[in-house]
């Protein structure tokens, strides 16, 4: 019915680092409403079992979907895509749009024929992973170096974006990739690329940083269509929760997102979401 809003778009991550696909979102479909749920409580994803990441996700997703009515869900993380996307797509009707590293455009535009993939440890060890590498290099043409960064999704949660020692531990994960060769890196986790300037401070100008943000934003847009009438940015409405500190969450997501936000406290109780019916209302 003309003039009635869809029901949102839910969005999930461990974290503050899926908003970098939210901004992507938002780009190309600005008026669309979105839920966010970061996760901040279990932060980072990578330090946690696949069945543990699994039942944050379906917790996650029943969240938006019972309290929001979402009528679909993007899954902001590469390592919870990994763990979870397959059971939530048997479990829920609703599309769900998944993200993994851009291994594809990498190996379109490396010209060493190395690949750097940054990611966390729950999405390197991942089947999905490996079958990505298979689908995207068939032929083995490509050389492949994986790189686990444990600290970089902590450093971005506590807004330690371009501290010494945020920069020694990029300078730790990217060196030894480009000691190999490596002329392409791939931003393998959500929250990466918003240390995005000081990996390529570090990387230098001849290597090429690839995120997969821009990417899933087209996939959701996709899926989901874009509210033609209603066109104005100004009538955006983002509601971002978050099962870590409030102010500290709030703060890294206005820096990510470029707008004042503030948002607003979710807890786990024996597994389930939960928050106060204020909290919770649309």
């Amino acid at each position: 019915m003309s003039g009635v809003a869809p029901a949102p778009i839910g969005v999930f991550d461990s974290g503050l680092g899926g908003l970098t696909v939210v901004r992507e979102m938002l780009a190309r479909m600005p008026s669309e409403r979105i839920v966010y749920i970061g996760d901040s409580g279990h932060a980072p994803y990578g330090a946690h079992s696949e069945d543990e990441i699994r039942a944050y996700s379906l917790g996650l997703s029943r969240f938006l979907l019972e309290h929001f009515h979402c009528r679909g869900l993007v899954i902001a993380c590469n390592t919870a895509t990994a763990a979870a996307a397959d059971s939530l797509r048997q479990i829920f009707s609703v599309p769900i749009v998944g993200m993994e590293p851009a291994v594809k455009p990498a190996v379109a535009v490396t010209r060493t024929g190395i690949v750097g993939i940054l990611a966390t440890v729950g999405t390197l060890s991942s089947a999905r992973f490996a079958a990505l590498l298979t689908r995207f290099d068939p032929n083995h043409s490509v050389e492949f170096i994986t790189q686990p960064c444990p600290g970089l999704p902590e450093a971005v949660e506590e807004g330690r974006t371009n501290t010494p020692e945020t920069r020694a531990l990029v300078e730790k994960y990217v060196a030894p990739l480009l000691a190999r060769g490596a002329d392409t890196l791939v931003l393998g986790c959500t929250h990466y690329p918003v240390l995005r300037p000081l990996i390529a401070e570090v990387a230098g100008p001849n290597v090429t940083l690839i995120d997969t943000g821009k990417a899933v934003a087209c996939r959701a847009a996709s899926v989901f269509g874009t509210r033609k009438d209603c066109a104005d940015a100004e009538e955006t409405n983002i509601m971002l929760y978050t099962t870590g500190d409030v102010r500290a969450f709030s703060s890294g997501a206005s820096a990510i997102l470029g707008m004042p936000i503030t948002a607003k406290r979710l807890q786990w109780v024996d597994g389930k979401l939960t928050g106060s019916s204020d909290d919770t209302k649309q």
